[in-house]
């Protein structure tokens, strides 16, 4: 009977949303969430959800459809963004979209003809900023940044090939992809004549100038998945570098790594904080570098190798195995879909309790063929799996 829907009295949608203004920096691992994640605080729960719901608009949004003159756009204009896509209840609004040159490797829907909206920029992701009410209950002003990631695990095996580079002139080094994409920029596009690097970091100086000219406290979070993740931890780390005393942290959704140990350590240097959601079946965040498991149980002979890929920030990790409604099965591109990732999220108690029993983020959001059904047998599970069924077809041809 915990399974049958009673209404929301009983068991509401999300984690309360409460003041966190007095712990706000707690929430976002100024003690590197040491007594947060193991139990899941409700509150930390809650951000990490509002995050990932900030992500997932940069897919929900995203023209990928090669047929489509737009292809490569986002589909709704910034002021309608969060409205279309139900975000006003974050009580966030986008001052800024970001895009980035495609001069790496791309799935083969993203290779246009010269007649498409642009042949050489992707819509990226976008900066916003907390309106004031939102701003009082989290207890500062945050400019966020969300980074769109790829749409396909399977193109990590051929993208993530090339070696690590140096971001400047010390030993902190990045895989060579990824600064690509952030740094790269031709005064013969239209939307590319600046970097996704300048374009970002312009309106987050302006934003950090202008809220902090009225008194107020402004912190910065970067968040992203896959690919977006990568591009977070470099958004990071270029404005902690750039911004002084701003408090900078990053929220990622199976992100692969990055750089090297040099580039971990500045970022610790830096205090840039960095909660990392990773799921047990999901093979991104193992890339690039399929020997660094091996190689890390070395750590002290390979520690301060500059070739050796390092993880970095504190990890919350997740199996897909804890949740009655998916399949048990591994599966590359399902264990890697964000929308599984926030449904994980939902239902995360500890690392030694079932999924949570009063989650109620909607299973209508995971794609069919993530969802258990091939059991015949009436469970308790199977009247909210009727229902999302029920939603699903609603939703899906």
């Amino acid at each position: 009977m915990d399974f049958v829907d009673q209404g929301d009295h009983m068991t509401p949608t999300l984690s309360p949303k409460q003041s966190i203004s007095a712990v706000w920096k707690e929430i976002h691992g100024s003690s590197n969430w040491e007594t947060l994640l193991d139990p899941l605080h409700s509150n930390l729960r809650r951000e990490i959800l509002k995050y990932g719901e900030f992500v997932q608009a940069t897919y929900d949004a995203f023209d990928f459809d090669p047929l489509s003159e737009f292809c490569g756009s986002c589909r709704y204009n910034r002021r309608k963004l969060f409205e279309t896509l139900g975000l006003t209840k974050h009580g966030y609004k986008v001052r800024k979209y970001i895009y980035a040159l495609s001069h790496v490797d791309v799935p083969d829907w993203l290779k246009r003809s010269c007649a498409t909206w642009s042949k050489d920029s992707n819509w990226m992701g976008y900066v916003a900023v907390s309106r004031k009410e939102e701003s009082q209950r989290i207890g500062r002003r945050d400019i966020m940044v969300a980074w769109r990631g790829t749409v396909s695990p399977s193109e990590w095996f051929k993208d993530l090939t090339t070696s690590l580079e140096h971001i400047d002139s010390t030993n902190v080094k990045v895989q060579e992809g990824f600064l690509s994409v952030y740094k790269s920029k031709d005064e013969l596009t239209r939307f590319n004549k600046l970097s996704a690097s300048e374009q970002v970091m312009q309106e987050v100086i302006k934003l950090v100038n202008f809220y902090r000219g009225k008194g107020e406290e402004v912190s910065l979070t970067v968040t992203g998945h896959s690919l977006g993740g990568a591009l977070a931890l470099l958004n990071a780390y270029e404005a902690a570098t750039v911004i002084p005393d701003l408090f900078v942290s990053v929220i990622s959704f199976g992100a692969p790594r990055v750089g090297n140990i040099a580039f971990k350590e500045k970022l610790n240097e830096l205090g840039v904080k960095t909660l990392r959601v990773v799921v047990k079946q999901d093979i991104v965040p193992k890339l690039p570098g399929l020997m660094n498991k091996m190689l890390n149980k070395f750590h002290g002979l390979t520690g301060k190798l500059n070739w050796v890929y390092r993880h970095v920030g504190t990890q919350l990790k997740l199996d897909s195995f804890t949740s009655p409604y998916l399949k048990h099965e591994s599966d590359l591109s399902g264990s890697h879909n964000l929308e599984l990732y926030l449904h994980l999220i939902d239902g995360f108690l500890s690392k030694k309790s079932k999924y949570r029993w009063n989650a109620r983020r909607d299973l209508a959001l995971i794609t069919i063929t993530h969802l258990n059904t091939d059991d015949p047998k009436k469970t308790e599970h199977s009247l909210a799996l009727d229902g999302a069924m029920e939603r699903l077809h609603l939703i899906l041809p």
